[in-house]
C-alpha cells in the first residue's frame, strides 16, 4: 500500500501539500516562535499551503480549496502535524526566522519548502521552567 503524505494529503484531498528555517543563533528549538505563527509551505508540484500554529496546540493548514483543522506539537527535535487521521514529522533542531525559507524532507519522506510568514521572537526555557 502506498503511504501517503499527510500535507500532500491534505492538498490532494481538497483540490491539491506542506515547512521550517534555521535561526542563526543557538537557541533550542522548543516551538515558542510557532505560537500564533504562520508558514507557507510549498511543494515541488507548485502547491502552496499556509499553515497556522495556534498556541493551545491546535493549527489550521490552508490549501488551495479549503482549511483543515490540525494539532501541532514538538518532540525529539521533530515538529510533527496530525491531521485527517495522519501525522507527518519533519526535523526542527533551531528556530524558525521569519522569511527565511529551509527545505525539509518529512518523516515520510516528503520534502518541501518553509517561509515563516510570522513568528514570535524564540524563547528559551530555564531550568525548572515548566512551558
Amino acid at each position: 500500500m502506498k503511504r501517503i503524505h499527510l500535507l500532500s494529503a491534505i492538498a490532494g484531498a481538497f483540490a491539491s501539500s506542506f515547512l521550517l528555517a534555521p535561526a542563526a543563533s543557538a537557541q533550542v528549538a522548543n516551538g515558542s516562535e510557532l505560537r500564533s505563527a504562520s508558514v507557507q509551505v510549498q511543494f515541488d508540484d507548485g502547491t502552496v499551503n499556509t499553515v497556522t500554529f495556534n498556541p493551545d496546540g491546535t493549527a489550521s493548514i490552508q490549501g488551495p480549496a479549503t482549511t483543515v483543522p490540525a494539532r501541532w506539537w514538538v518532540d525529539s527535535q521533530q515538529l510533527c502535524l496530525e491531521a485527517v487521521g495522519s501525522r507527518e514529522c519533519w526535523p526542527y533542531q533551531t528556530a524558525f526566522q521569519n522569511g527565511q525559507m529551509v527545505t525539509l524532507t518529512s518523516s515520510c519522506g516528503a520534502t518541501s519548502h518553509w517561509t515563516p510568514l510570522s513568528t514570535a521572537p524564540a524563547q528559551q526555557r530555564r531550568p525548572g521552567e515548566r512551558g
